[in-house]
């Protein structure tokens, strides 16, 4: 996040950047958190700080109003709020209305979507729907047919999951339920300035791209996460994607618009079509993420997202980092995402 950046949440009052940065004001010498609600001051008397010690080692004293210097404001109604998780985490049939809720837990409609979309991340209903696939991939793998699982998972009609089905498992129930047993998977391996690249794909596209230090490893990944699939070494016309993949790890600016057969929630595609969008050299906050997929407080669930992406580069999750700019953990290492950043503002 830069100053500019910093300035746009400090004049929107953005909660959400309170723990990311603190803002001083050179004419009172006092330092407020974004979302301090005192008049904004005049830019050019702002200055910006990571920490509270910054700030305070520069001879700035804390806002009596927002108290930066005291821990995270406890959410008023962060109890009524995991009632209400508790109560969809149980349900079985339709998922309840907001004015159902709102009468449940007597909390007006506006202010249960705002504090659950604010404590959550997501909408009641997107919690709800979550919980119940869940239980319907749990379910699948349990029950003797498709059809009881459907129902026990809390679906009413099985038209409605199967309409829900390529964006909920990324294939057809029984393709799901079966471990992938009619799919059958090429991979090969390559060495690269990064370690060893895997990249695994079915006959309509690019299923798994990972990176490591040791080939074997990476296999017995992929094996692990198709467990009945047939698994196959060799080229069968991946050796063009892979070469893509080789220049691109070893820092040569190339265009990755590879096709793509992975699983995913909707929420999941989302974040990822957001990563492959990010500009070649650029980076983006978690927080900024979520703001352009249209939920800005699932800053935590964009994290989630990136952490499972099971194809490396070809969606560069390794463009996101944290508010303050610093590098966050990344599925394949630190120390590859630092120098895939580094390759890519050299090349740009």
């Amino acid at each position: 996040m830069n100053d500019d950046q910093r300035w746009q949440a400090v004049t929107g009052r953005d909660a959400q950047a309170d723990a990311q940065f603190v803002y001083a004001v050179k004419t009172t010498r006092i330092y407020c958190r974004p979302s301090c609600p005192s008049r904004r001051p005049h830019r050019e008397n702002v200055v910006f700080y990571a920490t509270n010690a910054e700030a305070e080692n520069a001879g700035y004293r804390p806002c009596r109003r927002c108290t930066p210097h005291v821990s995270a404001r406890t959410e008023p109604q962060l109890d009524r709020i995991v009632s209400i998780c508790r109560y969809l985490e149980t349900l079985e049939g339709d998922i309840p209305t907001l004015q159902n809720l709102s009468e449940r837990f007597a909390l007006s409609p506006f202010h249960l979507q705002r504090a659950f979309k604010r404590i959550v991340g997501v909408s009641p209903r997107q919690y709800a729907d979550a919980v119940r696939q869940g239980r319907l991939k749990a379910f699948l793998k349990e029950e003797s047919t498709v059809t009881e699982a459907v129902y026990a998972a809390g679906y009413q009609t099985s038209s409605r999951m199967y309409a829900q089905a390529p964006d909920m498992l990324g294939m057809t129930p029984i393709h799901y339920r079966e471990g992938g047993k009619t799919m059958d998977i090429t991979y090969i391996t390559a060495q690269t300035r990064l370690g060893v690249l895997l990249v695994a794909a079915t006959e309509r596209g690019i299923c798994s791209i990972s990176l490591g230090h040791d080939e074997t490893a990476l296999i017995d990944a992929l094996r692990d996460e198709f467990p009945a699939a047939a698994l196959h070494h060799g080229d069968d016309g991946l050796s063009q994607w892979v070469n893509l993949l080789i220049a691109y790890a070893d820092g040569e600016r190339v265009t990755l618009d590879l096709p793509l057969d992975i699983q995913a929630t909707g929420f999941q595609r989302k974040v990822w079509e957001a990563l492959r969008a990010i500009p070649y050299g650029e980076t983006r906050s978690y927080t900024e993420i979520a703001a352009i997929i249209g939920q800005p407080t699932a800053a935590r669930a964009v994290a989630q997202a990136c952490a499972s992406n099971p194809a490396a580069l070809a969606i560069p999750c390794h463009r996101v980092v944290r508010g303050d700019g610093s590098l966050s953990g990344y599925r394949w290492g630190i120390d590859r995402k630092r120098a895939l950043l580094e390759q890519e503002r050299a090349a740009s």
